[in-house]
């Protein structure tokens, strides 16, 4: 059995979670990332207090019991601020995990293994532990003013990348065993050190590389034949599952080896905005086809307009000619477009194509043309966010059929 970890602040995706977990009342594991979400706001402008209110609103609008309802922070650490000298860092992650942990969240993804200004780009195995500790002695704190359930956590130095890599890729070795068993032991003895005892007996998860990964580019799929040594960690230590990062576009045959293999925790993100992203730009053309007053992919305009506009969030990941980077902007399986949705100028063009789409009956040809699994739409009063949600769905339950929870 697994469970399967969606990352995405995305108010569609995260209705799509809610929805399939109350129809199949399995647990539904909501993270938002350190970049995502902090306590200034991140790229989405959400606290954590802002991003569990509104997880929580859309469970009572789905009618999804809370009791079925984790919520997760994910590379909780220095990431975001890593252009400051570790210590200013280091202070601004101790404030962020005390946000997330005062939110409600409780299940903390302890992330201080990368380099600060000045600091090689991957830390040691003990600086990462005592940068980890510091972290876990901020929310234990805090947990125990709040009362509850006390935090458990996922510890683990060969984190990928949040988000995906920025280059295509041939091959990913997997960890090796000797440097799981390395970094639990000295995560156990620090921790211990610390007077952590308690904290580290509710580490639960320990992030590995299965040999997984996407970039921009291309997805390297799961090859269980290379990680026979690293399964046996998990015999020796058997408080632990590992957690498998950048498991997007793997799909269910792939998936399901490495929950088989011992990758209980699953972690999901960009695939599932890509997916909401492929199902917008197929109604944009759809629309475009259908209505003569709509204009020709008025949505596909806007967003290129303001990701030329605010190149910030992709401008250092795609590289290449300008055509190149035009099609990345739009299509790279990094989908940093996903940056973009929250703006007033995407929020105003979405639900233009929502209103001049909703009640109108799309003809199967136009489905078959654009977005050919969705024609079960065809022909009947169409309802945008009922298809929006349809496709985010389809990507969640190949997830959670590996995970052993529901059926693709």
């Amino acid at each position: 059995m697994g469970v399967t970890s969606a990352c995405s602040a995305h108010p569609i995706v995260i209705r799509a979670a809610i929805r399939h977990g109350r129809q199949h009342e399995s647990t539904v594991l909501i993270e938002a990332t350190c970049n995502q979400v902090n306590h200034l706001g991140g790229y989405t402008g959400m606290t954590p207090s802002d991003f569990a209110a509104l997880v929580r609103k859309i469970a009572a609008e789905e009618g999804c019991p809370e009791k079925l309802i984790i919520l997760g922070g994910d590379h909780l650490g220095p990431n975001p601020w890593r252009d400051l000298p570790a210590e200013e860092a280091m202070a601004e992650a101790e404030k962020m995990v005390a946000a997330y942990v005062d939110a409600g969240f409780r299940k903390i993804h302890l992330d201080a293994s990368m380099g600060c200004k000045g600091e090689p780009m991957a830390l040691d195995d003990e600086t990462t532990a005592n940068r980890a500790a510091r972290l876990a002695a901020v929310a234990e704190a805090h947990a125990e003013r709040a009362g509850g359930e006390m935090p458990v956590y996922i510890i683990g130095t060969e984190v990928p990348p949040p988000g995906g890599a920025d280059h295509a890729l041939d091959t990913i070795e997997p960890t090796s065993a000797a440097a799981a068993l390395k970094t639990i032991s000295i995560h156990r003895q620090v921790f211990t050190d610390k007077g952590l005892e308690q904290a580290f007996g509710r580490a639960i998860g320990l992030v590995v590389q299965p040999g997984v990964e996407f970039g921009n580019h291309n997805v390297i799929f799961y090859d269980r034949s290379k990680i026979d040594a690293l399964k046996s960690v998990l015999d020796d230590e058997p408080q632990f599952v590992f957690e498998a990062h950048s498991t997007d576009y793997q799909g269910t045959g792939p998936l399901s080896a490495l929950v088989q293999d011992g990758f209980a925790i699953l972690k999901v993100g960009p695939e599932l905005t890509f997916v909401l992203r492929e199902a917008l730009y197929a109604l944009d053309a759809i629309a475009s086809d259908l209505l003569p007053n709509y204009g020709s992919r008025p949505l596909y305009a806007a967003m290129e307009s303001l990701m030329l506009s605010q190149p910030g969030n992709w401008g250092k990941h795609y590289h290449g000619t300008n055509d190149e980077k035009r099609w990345l902007r739009h299509y790279s399986l990094s989908d940093r477009i996903r940056y973009y949705w929250a703006a007033p100028e995407a929020a105003a063009a979405v639900d233009r194509l929502c209103g001049a789409l909703r009640g109108q009956s799309v003809p199967l040809p136009l489905f078959w043309q654009h977005l050919p699994a969705a024609s079960g739409f065809a022909s009947k009063p169409l309802d945008p966010e009922a298809l929006l949600i349809w496709r985010v769905t389809r990507s969640i339950a190949d997830y959670h059929a590996a995970c052993g929870v529901g059926k693709a």
